[in-house]
Parts: C-alpha cells; structure tokens; sequence
C-alpha cells in the first residue's frame, strides 16, 4: 500500500518507516526537516512541505492509502513548559490541514499517534483507554493539543466517515532520540545521559525524584503502530502502547549510572521542578494485547543500555 507519513523524519518515524518498508509497503515522508537532527530515512518518497498548508498538504497526501500522523511540535518537559502557546497552536494548525487533507484525497485511515499526556490529570492507575471520559482533561498545552487530535479523529469519522486508529505511546525511548540545548528540551533518558557526560555531580533531578514513567521501547512501539495500521479490528479503535511497569526518576538516574560505569558513588540533587510535572503515569495495555496480540518484547534493562552505549558515542 502507499503510506504517507508525517513527521516521518523524527525520532519515532524513522521506526515506522523501517517496519513498512520491511513488509513491502511504498512510504512517504512528508516533513519540513524542523527539529533538530531530522534526517529523511533512506528508501522513501521526500516531500519537504510544510504541513500546516493545506493546498501543500493536499498535494503530498494525493495518492496514498493510508497516512500515519506522527507530525507534532514535541519534546520534553521543559518543552512543553516553555511553549504552551506555540504548541497548542501549531498543532492545532497541523490537525485542520492534515485531516481536511486525508478526506479531500480520499485517505482510507488516518492512524493518529497521540500521546500519553492525555492522562495527564487522572487519578485511575493503571489507565484504562475508557478512563479518558471520566477524567479531566489536560493542562499542558502539548497534552490538551494531543487531545485534540483525538477529537479530531473522532470527529471526522462522524463527518466524512474518515476511519481512524489512535495510538498512545508513554514515554517512548530508543536510540536516535538525541538530548537538547536545555535541560527537559529532550525527554529524560537523554537528558540524564547528557548530564552525567558532562560531568554533573551530585546529578541533578528535577522535583523530588519521586515522579514514576513506564517506558516504552521505540521498536516496540513501532511495530505496534504498523500492526494497528493494517488491523481491520484497529478501525476507530484508541490503544495505549506500552508496559504497566514504573521507574520512579531516582532509581532511573541510578541505573543510568550504573550503566555508565561511573566511578564516584551515585550523589542526586533534587532541584525545583517544572509547574506540571505529573507524577505518575501507567497505562492498562490489556487491549492492545487482546485486539492487536501486541506487547512490549524489549527490556528495559537491554534497551536502556542499548541507548546509553550510543549516547557515550553521539555526545562526545
């Protein structure tokens, strides 16, 4: 089939494009190459464009089956903390053009990859994909954007019948996510990597430390994006991708450490956190499992070596 994919030149995208390529599929990355160390993967179809026009997005999507909708301003907490209002808006923007796009070509499904931040303001753990109508929703702007989208999928199958699938990642993490100019720029993993790197002692943590992820190998999830994709019982269905189990921030920092091999003993220092730090976040994947017989394979102990081996090489 032909596949677009937006923002298929980030981080989670060149995942994706490696799992379609591998079953045969003809992909296009339609990307404008805007976040630091975007690289267009090989063996595809390159259209620089600028997704929040829609005449431009019109033309990139003619001709395509299905699009996989991984284009979003993203990043980590202190992204998000940042440019609430840039984010939320530039979203918005990449939602209307890209969705008005797939039904004006004729797209057969958008497959929406949303994200965790969605449960940013529950107090259900684990977090069932039916839990979102009974609790608040997001305060950040990167998470009430990511919402949106959601609406958008929804909104737009009940309109023009457009199918969909949502895909909720938490804390996605792998080789080729690269840390940022400040701290929370980048997500954790990288952040801590670049700090210990640099010679940062005692390390310093945002918050108390406390704060609880469930992290969620890159290839995992890539291959439960493509699964999903081509799952005729995925057809306006939601999944959360990942694993039930928590690292709190201290005992990652730990690890990372240890990983590392450092010599001076493991010393933390707690530093005023962010305004919305949500302490715990944990998904139910039970249908992801049940519908799409997807489950995290990799470990987090194997992939986080993985990613820290190719950090100590990248960084220095």
């Amino acid at each position: 089939m032909k596949i677009i994919v937006t923002g298929g030149a980030g981080f989670i995208g060149h995942y994706v494009i490696k799992e379609l390529l591998a079953k045969g599929h003809i992909v296009t990355v339609a990307d404008n190459l805007s976040k630091d160390k975007s690289k267009v993967p090989e063996r595809v179809n390159f259209v620089n464009v600028d997704l929040t026009d829609k005449q431009k997005t019109i033309e990139a999507f003619k001709n395509h089956d299905i699009c996989i909708n991984l284009a979003s301003k993203i990043g980590g907490i202190g992204y998000f903390n940042k440019l609430p209002a840039t984010i939320l808006s530039e979203n918005n923007k990449l939602y209307s053009s890209t969705f008005e796009a797939a039904v004006a070509t004729k797209i057969k499904r958008m497959v929406y990859v949303s994200s965790s931040m969605v449960f940013e303001s529950t107090n259900i753990f684990p977090s069932k994909e039916s839990d979102l109508d009974k609790i608040p929703p997001p305060v950040t702007g990167y998470g009430f954007s990511k919402f949106i989208g959601e609406y958008y999928c929804r909104k737009f199958q009940q309109e023009f019948g457009l199918d969909y699938t949502i895909i909720r990642p938490f804390n996605a993490y792998g080789v080729n996510e690269f840390p940022g100019e400040y701290v929370g720029y980048s997500h954790v993993i990288p952040d801590l990597v670049k700090k210990i790197l640099q010679g940062q002692y005692p390390l310093e943590l945002l918050g108390d430390g406390q704060q609880t992820r469930c992290f969620t190998n890159v290839v995992d999830l890539a291959r439960g994006i493509v699964m999903a994709t081509f799952s005729d019982k995925a057809i306006n269905e939601d999944f959360n991708m990942g694993t039930s189990t928590e690292t709190k921030m201290i005992d990652l920092a730990k690890k990372i450490w240890e990983v590392m091999d450092q010599k001076k003993e493991f010393k933390a220092k707690f530093v005023e956190g962010f305004k919305h730090d949500i302490k715990k976040r944990v998904p139910d994947v039970s249908k992801a499992k049940e519908v799409l017989d997807w489950e995290q394979q990799i470990s987090f102990e194997k992939g986080l070596k993985e990613v820290v081996d190719w950090l100590k090489i990248e960084i220095q």
